[in-house]
């Protein structure tokens, strides 16, 4: 398995933010071809010491890094790409990984 996390950091108006995520991006994202599973954190992101200046951490699945990196080469996730500008202000970080079982 593969992972791609965004991690968005806490916008200035969260329930701008939170209505355009889920009701917009997500079910753009989620036409990405390979696609396995997406997830977000439920609640507050937290750090070692309180609350992070992450708001919105989001996960998702794919079956291998070939599939992720090809995905995002296609028009949905060239489309999921340049949504981001649209919603995400405070900023975004996205890194993506193979999975290891240790």
């Amino acid at each position: 398995m593969a992972r791609l996390l965004a991690m968005y950091k806490t916008p200035a108006d969260p329930a701008v933010f939170d209505a355009y995520y889920f009701e917009r991006h997500v079910p753009l994202a989620k036409t990405i071809p390979g696609l396995r599973k997406y997830e977000v954190n439920a609640g507050p992101v937290m750090g070692m010491t309180g609350p992070a200046a992450t708001y919105l951490v989001a996960t998702l699945h794919f079956d291998s890094m070939a599939d992720l990196t090809a995905a995002l080469g296609t028009d949905q996730g060239k489309a999921t790409a340049a949504d981001l500008g649209k919603f995400a202000s405070a900023g975004v970080e996205i890194v993506f990984f193979d999975d290891k079982v240790v």
